[in-house]
């Protein structure tokens, strides 16, 4: 106490705005500055130099591969970040709009060309196993695929799950006489391998379709309407994949050589862009048949309704009549009057009833 007056100090004077201060500080927590994205090095999945359409050995790096006459790189990434694309178009020369244009995912198909640089766009399917078709159940999976297509590089961004490139790879490093042909015979391997899946995908949504069109016209079971509209808001998706790419793959201008190669994907696009309008055309076929037959079921329910309906009505009328309060009515002081009324409305009742029989109403 002699000390701390003696050197001038107040401890309660000192402590107590610290205490506020952290009482206060409690009370209104400091918002939290965003942490910043790391960088994905995962992002990318290979990276190899081809010279001659043969694959050179040894693990590359695209920041300092050496990429020989006449050779190319083929870089491949999956959901890459803005720091892994940045580097990416630092080491190649990209444009800065496409590391925004590549990061996001969900791009329509569509091909541009942005200096010596094609991108092109290709969406990806994947048909997804399920043991019957629900309300809710997921048929088709998409992805995307971005090709940035170079002089001596090809770069594939791939988002999401399906598509996946390393099949694709595998397969086209066993035709070294396609990969002569450089980058876009990279780009043609992709865009062929997509179209296959277009087509697998197309045949398992036939089969299902087919099961939906059996249920439709089962006479123990019938499926479901929500299952339709669950399909169909399917379809829609694949159809988003399949059909807009038609007119980029006609706009592009690979190197002689390989136009052949892409005029085979062309037709084969086409092929299932029409199954796939013709599944659309035969799920509202079926959807039609369906709800007809709802509706007539309803139309048999409200008839059998009526029926019964009808039929209460004769006990009701004649509890009525005989429940109002009369002196003198019919049958009151007769001993069979009771029987005589029951047996009446018995009759009647009954040749209703035969009569909505015959008629298909009950």
């Amino acid at each position: 106490m002699f000390r701390w007056r003696r050197r001038g100090r107040n401890p309660v004077a000192e402590i107590l705005p610290r205490a506020l201060g952290r009482l206060i500080e409690g009370l209104n927590p400091r918002p939290e500055t965003p942490r910043p994205r790391h960088h994905n090095p995962d992002a990318v999945v290979d990276c190899a130099v081809y010279a001659a359409g043969v694959r050179k050995p040894g693990a590359v790096d695209f920041n300092s591969a050496r990429i020989p006459r006449g050779g190319f790189l083929w870089l491949g990434l999956h959901e890459p970040d803005r720091a892994t694309m940045r580097a990416v178009a630092k080491a190649f020369g990209l444009h800065e709009l496409v590391v925004e244009q590549t990061v996001e995912r969900g791009h329509r198909p569509g091909v541009e060309v942005i200096g010596e640089v094609t991108r092109l766009v290709l969406r990806t399917a994947r048909y997804v196993e399920h043991e019957e078709l629900t309300a809710t159940s997921e048929v088709i999976d998409t992805g995307d695929i971005t090709l940035l297509i170079g002089p001596s590089f090809v770069i594939s961004v791939r988002h999401g799950a399906p598509g996946a490139l390393w099949s694709v790879r595998k397969e086209a490093e066993k035709r070294p006489g396609l990969l002569r042909h450089g980058p876009w015979a990279v780009a043609y391997a992709i865009a062929n391998r997509m179209v296959d899946d277009y087509l697998a995908v197309s045949a398992a949504v036939e089969h299902d379709l087919e099961h939906l069109e059996e249920e439709t016209f089962e006479a123990s079971r019938s499926a479901e309407v929500a299952h339709f509209y669950q399909l169909k808001r399917e379809m829609v998706e694949l159809r988003r994949a399949v059909l807009p790419l038609q007119e980029p793959l006609t706009m592009i201008t690979p190197p002689a050589a390989l136009q052949p190669y892409f005029v085979d994907v062309r037709g084969r696009l086409a092929r299932a862009a029409d199954r796939i309008n013709g599944f659309d055309n035969l799920i509202d076929s079926v959807l039609q048949a369906r709800l007809t037959q709802v509706t007539m079921a309803q139309n048999d329910d409200m008839r059998m309704i009526a029926a019964w309906a009808a039929i209460a009505a004769v006990p009701t009328v004649g509890a009525g009549i005989y429940g109002m309060n009369f002196a003198k009515m019919p049958g009151l002081d007769s001993p069979y009057g009771f029987s005589l009324t029951i047996a009446v409305i018995a009759v009647i009742c009954a040749g209703l009833y035969w009569r909505f029989k015959r008629a298909g109403w009950l």
